[in-house]
């Protein structure tokens, strides 16, 4: 166990989830790096707001860079003493692959063997990385086991996130370097991303506008509140393993169905439905076994979906000052 102060490099932390984990070791009062490039892919504003949170922290120090940029990590290594790598820093999204291709190669693959290589020249305690429930691709059996094979992922997205893994694991062999991967389950909640089902659809339904729901509305997804994934990130960056891959879910499915209907109740109002079939890349259920973070990290997620989604819906109203009814 790792308790002393620890300097954190956080890529990706104008992200979603790196902006709460880099908020969260500020509030422990650790030393935090931040890199992130600041791209276009959804408002770039959501994510300045974001770093607004924590940019005049004492013990917070922002870079904006690329990952793909070796000369510029090699700056940032040699000029602060990183004890731990969180990295974060990721092209998102399983549809955008499929049209995008190129980006997914850069930052997701080529990105990350920079990263793995400061870990080689500059060695640190520990490197805790995000992978992705999408290397399961379309496993049929249920819940989703570390144990399982994921040869065969649907997505272009979830073949960067598997190649992650498999070179994490070779250099942890090769270098002895503490490497973990987390397969993050639906990350959702305040400061989320634009691009997922919950924020589309309450920007959707208090706009008036249609949602589309996909499948027809025969989808599962084993939502995961953000609270529980910082927990469940931090555990693994205090405790460094030479190599090992955890699920971070909740371990519940929610029909879609569901999750629309828990929205149209906390907004009381009605969506307009758009019924589609699925698209590609999609898989209709996620559903994580985590037994194993359980007894290894002590993971315990404790926010119900209807808690979380109330949560975000708070955030989501003050953050673009929509008065309540």
């Amino acid at each position: 166990m790792i308790d002393n102060q620890q300097t954190t490099l956080i890529t990706g932390v104008a992200g979603f989830i790196g902006f709460h984990i880099a908020r969260s070791l500020l509030e422990k009062a650790d030393i935090v790096i931040g890199i992130d490039n600041l791209n276009t892919y959804y408002d770039v504003s959501l994510k300045k707001a974001r770093l607004a949170q924590i940019i005049s922290h004492h013990n917070f120090t922002f870079y904006h860079e690329d990952i793909n940029n070796l000369d510029a990590l090699k700056r940032i290594f040699s000029n602060h003493k990183i004890s731990r790598i969180c990295n974060l820093a990721a092209q998102a999204g399983v549809r955008y692959s499929i049209q995008n291709p190129f980006i997914y190669q850069e930052s997701n693959v080529g990105g990350f063997l920079n990263l793995l290589e400061m870990a080689r020249q500059f060695p640190v305690n520990n490197f805790v990385f995000a992978s992705s429930s999408s290397v399961y691709g379309n496993n049929k059996k249920l819940p989703f086991s570390v144990e399982d094979n994921v040869d065969t992922p649907i997505s272009l997205y979830g073949v960067t996130k598997r190649s992650n893994e498999l070179m994490a694991y070779t250099y942890s062999h090769l270098f002895n370097i503490p490497l973990t991967g987390l397969r993050y389950f639906t990350v959702y909640g305040p400061w989320g991303r634009p691009d997922m089902a919950l924020f589309l659809f309450t920007s959707s339904i208090l706009d008036g506008r249609p949602i589309d729901i996909y499948n027809f509305g025969k989808m599962k997804r084993d939502f995961t509140y953000i609270d529980d994934i910082v927990d469940g990130t931090i555990s693994t960056l205090n405790n460094p393993f030479r190599y090992e891959i955890f699920n971070l879910g909740n371990s519940k499915t929610v029909e879609l169905m569901e999750l629309i209907k828990i929205i149209e109740e906390e907004l009381e109002k009605e969506a307009k439905k758009n019924f589609l079939p699925i698209q590609p890349g999609d898989v209709p259920e996620t559903y994580a076994n985590i037994e194993k973070t359980k007894k290894m990290l002590g993971f315990n997620p404790k926010t119900s979906i209807r808690t979380g989604i109330r949560k975000f819906l708070n955030w989501y109203r003050d953050y673009y000052k929509i008065n309540r009814l």
